[in-house]
């Protein structure tokens, strides 16, 4: 039986726009997604969009039949969770394997793409596409001729917990910004999301899923500063946490835990009591960067050591 083949990477981006536009929408099930509608509102042409309603047809997010076309099969709050069904890209794959494979110093400081389509035996383009990808991120930079270099200081205890004194700074003002806004239903869908993965038993704690939650709601914390320069700030850093992978033997104790104060921070601002988040913002850092350089000895991910960081509560 051969194999589905892996998704485009502008696709699945498109895809995980469109499940936002859906939500943001106000969508409902069996609403009907029109191409030339979801083109408009994701402001790409109608071929890109055609390409992801099938996606999301393939993983239950759409229905699609003859005479109707595409509609939403899922409840618009469900489209966070949707996004995290949806399959990686093979240039992030390879993305992900690049970077395991230069924290386990099997490669040099400085790559070229032709060394690495040798190495994973891929197509040259697609390891271009999967440079661009860690570029995005910060992760590697373009140098002379055809080399691209591995950006230092992104590894290690110390980066990490550089990392954590910069969203000290930034994540409690972006609180305390005035103008801060909510996006209520996505706190909604957060909030159903995170009580709903608390209540599942640490045997089956789904870490990807935390992952996803974990990013999605400093995401909401960025996108919601009245002030663009700490928004996008926050949002830049945000990228250095953001690439998929399994992550191995996280602490699942301290995962509920960080999920508990992210619930505290979420009452406060449905509350409006924007003090008091960032309060609970500022330990709940803390807190995480306490406790953060222990986790190795506890079978916390160490490789790659940036992209472990993206649990980084």
């Amino acid at each position: 039986m051969p194999t589905r083949q892996q998704p485009r990477s502008n696709h699945l981006e498109l895809a995980q726009r469109i499940l936002e536009a859906v939500r943001r929408g106000g969508f409902q099930p069996g609403s009907r997604l029109a191409e030339q509608q979801i083109a408009s509102l994701c402001n790409v042409s109608r071929t890109p969009v055609r390409a992801a309603l099938r996606l999301l047809t393939q993983q239950g997010a759409v229905r699609w039949e003859k005479d109707s076309g595409y509609t939403l099969a899922i409840d618009p709050a469900g489209t966070i969770g949707a996004a995290a069904e949806l399959p990686s890209a093979e240039e992030d794959r390879l993305a992900e394997s690049i970077l395991r494979d230069r924290a386990a110093r099997r490669l040099d400081d400085t790559v070229t793409a032709s060394s690495l389509s040798r190495r994973y035996s891929v197509d040259k383009r697609m390891v271009q596409k999967s440079l661009k990808i860690l570029a995005s991120g910060n992760w590697i930079e373009k140098a002379p001729g055809q080399s691209w270099l591995f950006r230092v200081g992104h590894e290690g205890p110390e980066a990490l917990a550089e990392s954590y004194d910069y969203r000290l700074l930034l994540e409690p003002a972006a609180l305390l910004s005035p103008g801060f806004r909510l996006d209520e239903a996505q706190a909604s869908a957060l909030r159903l999301a995170m009580e709903t993965q608390l209540a599942s038993p640490e045997s089956s704690f789904d870490i990807r899923e935390f992952q996803r939650l974990d990013l999605d709601f400093h995401g909401m914390v960025a996108r919601g500063s009245a002030n663009r320069f700490v928004g996008d700030a926050l949002a830049d850093h945000l990228k250095l946490r953001r690439l998929p992978g399994a992550l191995h033997g996280v602490n699942v104790f301290r995962l509920k835990q960080s999920t508990r104060e992210h619930l505290a921070i979420l009452d406060q601002l449905e509350g409006k009591q924007f003090e008091a988040a960032a309060d609970l913002m500022r330990l709940h850092l803390r807190l995480s960067r306490s406790q953060r350089p222990q986790a190795a000895s506890r079978g916390a991910p160490v490789l790659p050591a940036a992209v472990g960081e993206r649990t980084g509560r």
